[in-house]
């Protein structure tokens, strides 16, 4: 065993001692390799082409709506802790009024979802999850439309890259039809955009990308933690005790039908099923 570990040192040394040699031969080749030709960052972007531009402005999108959309689906964001604290000593107290006053003066995506529920107690349990259901929907497809975008960005870029591809082909093969290889300064930067392009739009479509399936399943997870909040809250509701009760204080446009009553709010005359209305008149056939 001893004799085992000397040799492995050895053995570990002696690799050492290669390494060290190879990187002291490449040094002055790396050297020379950069005395005869170093591009800058910037120079490299340049010689692109013209792709580099769009290129730049799906680069700064990407950022931006990285950024906002981490930040409009946290839960801090979407469930504020403080407004549901609020809301649910509301709901202990069975003040419904004042619930419903503070969703309406504190909007977040969940205080959008329960304001709506609120409003909508007196119509009975079916109605309510209903209008929650639709306006969940509606803020899960408000958040999803910015998220879209990256998927939109990650699907362009690329395309965007090949383009630039296909025109710095163009221009090296025009180069080789005109001066055929005696040019070879005007060759490479055509072939430099080939590449760069191309490369270019590949490195911003993959964090796009990524970044589109990582806020998707944010944004349903937060959407599943506003679901079990409002579970939370409407379970064991007293719809009977409700009913027909209008808490939002909004005004209501649905009046009673003009054939059954005046102006001066007096009954014209009993409507049963199947009885006609003249639309013309808007009296009783």
């Amino acid at each position: 065993m001893k004799y085992r570990h000397t040799y492995l040192m050895l053995l570990l040394a002696g690799f050492l001692c290669l390494g060290t040699a190879i990187a002291s031969a490449e040094e002055p080749a790396k050297k020379d390799a950069k005395a005869v030709h170093s591009k800058s960052f910037l120079e490299t972007l340049v010689e692109g082409g013209w792709v580099m531009f769009p290129i730049a402005v799906m680069s700064v999108l990407t950022v931006y709506l990285s950024t906002d959309g981490v930040k409009n689906t946290s839960l801090k964001k979407t469930s504020p802790p403080d407004f549901v604290a609020e809301v649910k000593l509301f709901f202990q107290q069975g003040d419904y009024v004042g619930a419903y006053t503070f969703c309406r003066d504190n909007k977040s995506p969940i205080t959008n979802v329960l304001r709506v529920g609120i409003s909508l107690l007196g119509d009975g349990k079916t109605i309510v999850e209903e209008g929650m259901i639709s306006e969940m929907h509606k803020e899960s497809a408000s958040m999803g439309t910015q998220i879209n975008y990256l998927s939109v960005i990650g699907v362009v870029t690329p395309m965007i890259g090949l383009l630039g591809t296909v025109t710095g082909m163009i221009k090296a093969f025009s180069t080789l039809g005109s001066s055929g290889i005696g040019d070879p300064a005007s060759l490479s930067g055509a072939i430099g955009e080939v590449l760069i392009a191309t490369a270019s739009g590949l490195v911003i479509a993959i964090p796009a990308f990524g970044m589109f399936y990582f806020l998707r399943s944010r944004s349903t997870s937060a959407i599943h933690h506003m679901q079990d909040i409002i579970n939370q809250l409407f379970r064991k509701m007293p719809y009977e005790a409700l009913a027909g009760v209008h808490i939002s204080g909004e005004e209501i446009y649905a009046g009673m039908p003009n054939w059954l009553v005046d102006y001066n709010q007096q009954p014209v005359a009993e409507v049963g099923i199947g009885t006609e209305i003249d639309p013309s008149t808007g009296e009783v056939a």
